[in-house]
């Protein structure tokens, strides 16, 4: 498993890990198994650990005093999961964070965060990873406020098609803010054209 998170490391960083690098690597990342449904972290909890996703898919969520789930981030392979406000403020997490399909991943704690940062390759992801979660978020919020449901849904079909084959379409429709009806209508007409 930990092979993954290497080639990702390598492949986003200028300079690639060292053999050394890489076996510091092993040792801070545990792997980890979360079925189907089982919470990788549920509201109210501590994030103790981000998880660099092998395999599987997940999704994080709110849910309001009505009981409807409100999709604020989905994740797949090469993603990074978790709270980061929680992870780094050690505060309650406002969110649950559960597996979608089954999932194999590669946890790391806070305190191992250290050795993590004493690395060049990793400490580069890192700034990479925050200006990228940083775009992402502002486009996200930018297409929420802004643009017909139409537009966002063409934007997630361009963006990331395999979220459209790996998530139904209930937690697309939450993920986008819109109604299940709404996106099947939107679906509709993006097969007419």
């Amino acid at each position: 498993m930990h092979e993954a998170l290497i080639q990702y490391i390598n492949a986003h960083a200028t300079t690639p890990l060292t053999e050394t690098e890489a076996d510091i690597v092993k040792n801070i990342f545990t792997p980890r198994r979360i079925r189907k449904r089982q919470y990788f972290l549920q509201e109210g909890d501590v994030c103790r650990y981000m998880g660099f996703i092998v395999r599987g898919a997940m999704r994080q969520y709110s849910v309001d005093d009505k009981g409807t789930e409100h999709i604020v981030r989905l994740y797949i392979e090469n993603w990074w999961a978790g709270d980061r406000e929680s992870f780094a403020m050690l505060t309650p997490s406002n969110y649950n964070i559960d597996a979608w399909e089954d999932t194999d991943l590669l946890t790391i704690t806070k305190a191992s965060m250290v050795e993590f940062n004493s690395i060049p390759a990793l400490n580069e992801l890192a700034r990479n990873l925050d200006e990228r979660h940083a775009i992402a978020s502002i486009k996200r919020i930018n297409a929420s406020i802004s643009l017909p449901a139409e537009q966002r849904y063409a934007a997630l079909a361009e963006a990331y098609p395999e979220f459209l084959q790996r998530f139904p379409q209930h937690i697309i429709a939450s993920y986008l803010g819109v109604t299940k009806e709404t996106l099947s209508r939107v679906r509709n007409q993006a097969l007419r054209k």
